[in-house]
């Protein structure tokens, strides 16, 4: 699927979509950087990569903070010399409340990570693309980027800015050989909704009745999606906000 000696990069990359993410590249031929704030967990999930014998390299960042964001992209290119696909899946689901009601700081904070954070990210990315004339990128979204979610107004702005991010960035570099594209998933059975959800049966059938499958969705499903994208079967797809959500955005 990929050529030989690829180069992927995922950012938070620890746990949940992140972790499966960068497995399934590693099993899609790549090498793959792996970078988040949990050294730990980054290191761990580093390994597992390794495990499945490629090449791994684990770079701690702090996608909100433009001196890490530089690091990182300057030890891609000190290493490995070339970047392939990328998957910008850092980010945080901030604290839940009415508009009315959020706070100035968890509004900068989730903004601050899953829009400006994957923005620096996606310059420094462009840049090393352009030089090589190639590359793909998918920013990771939500279906709260498509649609609103009461509760959630930093987070819904925040993914919302991504899907519109996504779609200017793709329409600048199309003639460059780099192909831009966003994924909204629906709810998906990670720590994040474990965290919002408190693991309480009756809140997750909740969730999973938002879907027309009426269930939630599994991070592997939103994976497979992330290696698709970036892949050349994907040659002709750019600017997409492709939702992974059961059918969510369809009602």
């Amino acid at each position: 699927m990929y050529a030989e000696n690829s180069v992927a990069l995922v950012t938070g990359a620890a746990t949940g979509i992140g972790l499966a993410t960068a497995l399934a590249f590693a099993r899609a031929g790549c090498r793959v950087v792996v970078s988040d704030r949990d050294a730990a967990r980054g290191e761990a999930a580093a390994a597992k990569v390794r495990a499945l014998g490629r090449e791994a390299l684990f770079v701690a960042c702090d996608v909100s903070l433009p001196g890490q964001v530089e690091q990182l992209h300057r030890h891609i290119q000190a290493s490995w010399g070339r970047l392939d696909a990328v998957c910008n899946n850092a980010g945080i689901e901030g604290e839940m409340a009415p508009t009315a009601d959020c706070t100035l700081e968890n509004f900068d904070r989730v903004i601050g990570i899953n829009l400006r954070g994957l923005f620096l990210c996606l310059r420094e990315q462009l840049r090393l693309m352009q030089a090589q004339g190639s590359g793909a990128i998918v920013n990771m979204a939500s279906v709260a980027g498509l649609v609103g979610f009461g509760g959630l107004p930093a987070y819904c702005a925040s993914k919302g800015g991504v899907v519109q991010l996504t779609r200017a960035a793709a329409l600048e570099y199309a003639e460059q050989g780099i192909r831009i594209n966003a994924i909204c998933p629906g709810a998906i059975k990670t720590e994040m909704i474990d965290r919002i959800t408190h693991e309480d049966p009756a809140a997750e059938r909740q969730f999973a009745a938002l879907h027309p499958m009426n269930r939630m969705g599994t991070a592997q499903e939103v994976a497979d999606a992330v290696v698709w994208l970036c892949s050349p079967g994907a040659g002709f797809v750019t600017g997409q906000a492709l939702a992974v959500d059961g059918g969510l955005v369809a009602r």
